[in-house]
């Protein structure tokens, strides 16, 4: 981890020190600082700490072996304060319950811009990330969450719990991630668009696509869970979805950058060789394969795909729908993101980015899925089960809604018949028939993609089926 500078290692030293009102003596204080300053020698540390205590940032307590530090009390006179600079700034924003270490990583970014030290990718912090043997998530916080997250359908085909609350995943994790991205759509915005194809008055035309391709994206992980998974193909096709109509090069979506990217409000800069980045992605994708762990894998995605910025943008997006691959496929409950508080999340990232520290972002991993928990568990015995025969023609339902649409034909008795000849066994034939016919009827522009069908082929369509029906 690249190293901070002076200011910022005094304001990391003084906020550690503040986690022990008790007090903390130097030899156990180097111990809590080695997560963050590896390198931090303890005749530098002295130094900073005679710094802390000439500014009136700390006081000592005890002598020889028992000396303490101690953060300055807060209530102390206005004066003193207004000399100082002891006063915090109190947001109003709403922020997530967070660990000592996240709230170390937190503060740090409390201060300008112009104070942080630039720094580049770090490769060894992806390289030197052993599956099975490095856990960002500790044991006992996996269990807690395989606690929390396991559902009725653990032993179903991979999918079958998403596909349970699917119209509310839809909407939920379609909205929920849009806003960290600073959509403006809220929930209700967000259903009518989903479930009606109606995009809600006075918003730009970006946000609209922003939701739909989240919609689009999200059905592609739970329409092909068995299939799906830590590969190129997966994510680059993940990209795609969630990219469409919203890059300036249309080229860049679904592939990895060829150009430098920078990342607002951040001094990170991500590699820019193309040759490291591709090396990095396929490396990425290995490890996060092999990490034996669903709540791990998701998380790694989390952590480590948006750190190296492998797309041109979107690489926050596909991290939090790829955190899902793992919970889809074992039927746990799913990461929704709903109610995140944007700057929280902003800061975890860049806890990861500046400083290689993963606390921060872990917390708001960890409240996040409490959340989606409470959300979706508290709902599932009020679903009904899905239909084990679209789960079966799930493909064939796809092809024959393609065939009408795209050949411009009516959904009469006789065109249909055929396309279940075709397509299924004979005993499924009529079951599958009226299928296809309620997929025709409830077919609208928030839909299609499921079908994976363009909007314009809808469209002509539509104005077909109006045309014949006159």
């Amino acid at each position: 981890m690249s190293r901070l500078i002076p200011a910022e290692e005094l304001e990391l030293i003084e906020r550690v020190i503040a986690e022990h009102p008790e007090g903390i003596g130097i030899s156990a204080l180097a111990k809590a600082l080695a997560g963050y300053l590896p390198n931090l020698q303890r005749r530098t540390l002295q130094r900073r700490l005679k710094k802390l205590q000439e500014e009136g940032r700390i006081i000592t307590e005890g002598e020889s072996i028992a000396l303490v530090y101690k953060k300055v009390p807060r209530v102390i006179h206005a004066e003193i304060v207004g000399k100082i600079g002891l006063s915090d700034k109190i947001g109003t924003e709403p922020y997530i319950p967070v660990s000592k270490e996240g709230r170390i990583i937190r503060d740090l970014f409390r201060g300008p811009l112009t104070e942080r030290k630039p720094v580049g990718y770090q490769r060894t912090f992806l390289e030197e990330y052993e599956p099975g043997v490095t856990f960002y998530l500790p044991r006992s916080l996996r269990e807690q969450l395989h606690e929390i997250g396991r559902t009725s359908a653990v032993e179903r085909p991979a999918g079958t719990y998403a596909r349970q609350i699917l119209n509310r995943l839809l909407i939920d994790l379609s909205w929920a991630s849009s806003q960290l991205e600073g959509n403006t759509y809220n929930r209700l915005d967000t259903q009518n668009l989903i479930e009606f194809g109606q995009a809600a008055e006075g918003k730009d035309i970006l946000e609209t696509q922003m939701i739909l391709n989240h919609k689009a994206a999200i059905e592609m992980l739970i329409e092909a869970a068995d299939q799906v998974g830590f590969n190129s193909f997966t994510f680059l096709n993940l990209h795609a979805l969630l990219s469409e109509n919203l890059l300036a090069d249309e080229k860049a979506c679904g592939r990895l950058r060829h150009r430098p990217v920078d990342i607002s409000g951040s001094v990170f800069h991500p590699p820019a060789l193309p040759q490291v980045l591709e090396e990095c992605f396929r490396l990425l994708l290995e490890k996060a394969e092999a990490i034996p762990d669903p709540f791990e894998q998701a998380f790694f995605v989390m952590v480590q795909l948006p750190y190296l910025q492998p797309f041109e943008d979107v690489n926050k997006r596909v991290s939090r729908l790829g955190a899902n691959i793992p919970l889809i496929q074992h039927n746990l409950c799913p990461l929704s993101f709903i109610d995140v508080p944007e700057q929280a999340y902003v800061d975890g990232t860049l806890g990861v980015y500046e400083f290689n520290q993963v606390d921060l972002l872990r917390d708001v991993f960890t409240w996040a899925y409490e959340r989606s928990c409470q959300r979706y568990l508290a709902i599932t015995q009020n679903v009904a089960e899905p239909d084990p025969l679209r789960i079966r023609y799930r493909e064939p339902l796809t092809r024959a809604v393609q065939a009408i649409v795209r050949g411009r034909k009516t959904a009469s008795e006789r065109n249909i018949t055929r396309l279940a000849d075709e397509l299924v066994p004979e005993n499924d034939r009529e079951a599958f028939g009226k299928m296809v016919r309620e997929a025709l009827e409830n077919l609208h522009e928030g839909s299609v993609a499921r079908y994976r069908l363009k909007l314009s082929e809808f469209q002509e369509w539509k104005k077909f089926r109006e045309t014949e029906e006159k």
